[in-house]
C-alpha cells in the first residue's frame, strides 16, 4: 500500500470516530448502490440508520422538518437538534432537498421524498455518516429547476416597450405591443395521498411511555427501532405490520 492510500485510510479511520458509540458499527448497516452517473459502486448509510445513531448520541435531540410545495415540486428543509429544547437557531447542522414525482416510483409521495432527503443530508452534514461519502457526493435524481422560472420571470418584468412604426408593420397606424407581464406560478394541486402517507398516519400499536397515540410516521424520529419491530414481529393487525414494513423499506431505498 503506498503512502496516499495509507494517509486517506487513516484519514477514513478518524472521520469514523467521529459520534462513536460504544458497540455500535454504522458501516453494519451500509448498502452498497452504484451511482447512476459513473457506475462506480459505492457504500451509502441509509436514512433509518443515520437517524438511530443519532439518538444514540443525542437521546433527547430533536430533528426538524417542512416541506413547501414550489411549482411542480417539493422543497424539504431539515434541522437537527441535540436537544429537544433547544431554540429553533442552535441547530448542529440544516439541509434542503427538492423532489418532483417521480412516474418509476408512483407510490413515493414527492414531499416524504424531500422530506427524508433533507433529514439525510442534515444529519450527514452534522456527521453521521461521513465516512460514507469521502469518494464524492453523487445526485442521481436531476435537478429541478428551482432557479430558472423566476429568471425569466425577472428578465420579462425588465424588457422594455416594443414600438413598431407604420413602415415597420405595414399597418395602417403606428401600432404599439403589449408587454407580457409575468404571472405568478399557479399553485400545485394536492397530490393524490400515496400508500405511503396513509401508512404514515397509521396508528402506532405499542402503548409504552412517549408512543401511545403516536402515528407510524412519529415513530421514523420516535423510535426507529420500533417501527422495525412492527414491520418484522407484529402481527396482530396485519394493516399496520404492512405499512411499517413500507415506511422502512422507504427510507432503505432512499
Amino acid at each position: 500500500m503506498n503512502n496516499t492510500s495509507t494517509d486517506k485510510s487513516a484519514a477514513i479511520s478518524r472521520i469514523a470516530a467521529i459520534h462513536q458509540v460504544e458497540g455500535f458499527d454504522p458501516s453494519a448497516l451500509a448498502v452498497e448502490y452504484t451511482d447512476l452517473n459513473s457506475g462506480e459502486s459505492r457504500m451509502r448509510l441509509p436514512v433509518m440508520a443515520q437517524m438511530a445513531w443519532f439518538r444514540l448520541v443525542y437521546p433527547e435531540g430533536k430533528i426538524s422538518v417542512t416541506a413547501t410545495a414550489v411549482k411542480d415540486y417539493y422543497v424539504g428543509h431539515a434541522r437537527v437538534y441535540p436537544h429537544y429544547n433547544d431554540p429553533a437557531d442552535s441547530f448542529l447542522a440544516e439541509a434542503t432537498a427538492s423532489r418532483r414525482y417521480d412516474p418509476e416510483k408512483p407510490t413515493v409521495s414527492p414531499r416524504e421524498w424531500a422530506q427524508t432527503a433533507a433529514v439525510g443530508v442534515a444529519l450527514r452534514n452534522a456527521g453521521f455518516g461521513l465516512q460514507f461519502h469521502t469518494a464524492g457526493d453523487a445526485f442521481e435524481q436531476q435537478a429541478v429547476d428551482e432557479l430558472g422560472s423566476q429568471l425569466d420571470h425577472d428578465m420579462s418584468a425588465a424588457a422594455p416597450l416594443q414600438t413598431m412604426t407604420k413602415q415597420e408593420s405595414g399597418a395602417q397606424t403606428p401600432m404599439e405591443t403589449e408587454p407580457e407581464y409575468p404571472t405568478e406560478p399557479e399553485e400545485p394541486a394536492p397530490p393524490e395521498e400515496t400508500p405511503l402517507e396513509k401508512a404514515m398516519k397509521l396508528p402506532c400499536p405499542i402503548t409504552k411511555d412517549g408512543l401511545k397515540g403516536r402515528t407510524l410516521g412519529e415513530l421514523i424520529q420516535l423510535d426507529p427501532g420500533a417501527l422495525t419491530w412492527i414491520a418484522t414481529k407484529y402481527t396482530k393487525n396485519p394493516e399496520i405490520a404492512e405499512g411499517a414494513k413500507l415506511i422502512c423499506e422507504h427510507a432503505m431505498a432512499v
